[in-house]
């Protein structure tokens, strides 16, 4: 009691097709009997080449995110229910409703405290039917309404990862519910070229060119590798976050930079030489 709970969801939602998520984040587990441990995805969404996460304006006080059980013990699930009214017909939500009408897609929506929650999920199909309402008479009104269902593990969960956008990258509140939970190790041996070297920051020097990178650690969020101004790469991690790995073609003279995730935020690693 006491504390303000604060209702509606915010002005803009974000939407993209599955077949434009190259990786996941994942679920934390507790593997002795695969339960969902946090209400919450660990890493980020990978996108595909050049894909980026569309938005859409919508009215507050006219939209809505729900959640509720579905199915029988042992096999319940939640089925999130996404209604978003966007006030207009024009071209903007009609290249919306093109995109999203027959489509599996997923969606991020921003609640009244900061916090991202995912509508949709990799194992289960969404479904997204988009309505258009050009008003009646003179007092009428047009919209647009996207609702969506989609089945889940979790009650439409929390996503602090990056969200990269025409507009720029951004991020929602992490998520914490006063466990400390993982924290991410990266380990300072990195296999660079198929040779292990202690890469505990600043810079070093490898014989070009560059080919391969491993990094190993515990519960790693997002290590991302830039080999010019204009090319910054994910290494491809795995779902536990205890190895990423990757590979290219790097030619001398030039310098490559490593940055990880730590929080919400990515930090320089390490730069390496190639000569």
């Amino acid at each position: 009691m006491g504390k303000p709970e604060l209702p509606g969801i915010c002005r803009r939602i974000y939407y993209i097709s599955k077949d434009q998520i190259a990786i996941w984040p994942a679920y934390i587990r507790d593997y002795s009997n695969r339960r969902t441990t946090k209400p919450a995805y660990r890493g980020d969404f990978v996108l595909e080449a050049d894909a980026k996460w569309k938005y859409i304006d919508i009215l507050p006080d006219k939209s809505q995110l729900t959640s509720e059980a579905q199915g029988e013990i042992p096999s319940q699930t939640q089925l999130n229910k996404l209604v978003a009214v966007h006030p207009g017909v024009g071209p903007e939500a009609t290249a919306a409703a093109c995109y999203l009408n027959n489509g599996d897609n997923v969606f991020l929506v921003e609640d009244m405290k900061g916090f991202f929650r995912v509508v949709g999920c990799a194992r289960w199909i969404t479904k997204t039917t988009v309505t258009q309402d050009n008003g009646q008479g003179p007092t009428g009104s047009v919209s647009t309404t996207i609702n969506v269902e989609a089945t889940d593990e979790v009650p439409a969960p929390f996503y602090s990862g990056i969200i990269e956008t025409e507009d720029g990258d951004l991020y929602g509140e992490s998520y914490d519910d006063s466990d400390d939970g993982p924290v991410p190790v990266y380990d300072n041996i990195v296999s660079i070229n198929g040779v292990e070297q202690n890469v505990s920051g600043g810079e070093i020097s490898v014989h070009g060119p560059l080919r391969s990178l491993v990094f190993t650690g515990q519960d790693m969020l997002m290590i991302k590798v830039q080999v010019d101004r204009n090319t910054l790469v994910r290494a491809d991690m795995s779902d536990d976050g205890t190895s990423a790995s990757w590979t290219g073609n790097v030619e001398a003279p030039t310098s490559v930079l490593v940055t990880k995730r730590v929080g919400n935020q990515s930090e320089l690693w390490f730069i390496i030489r190639i000569t």
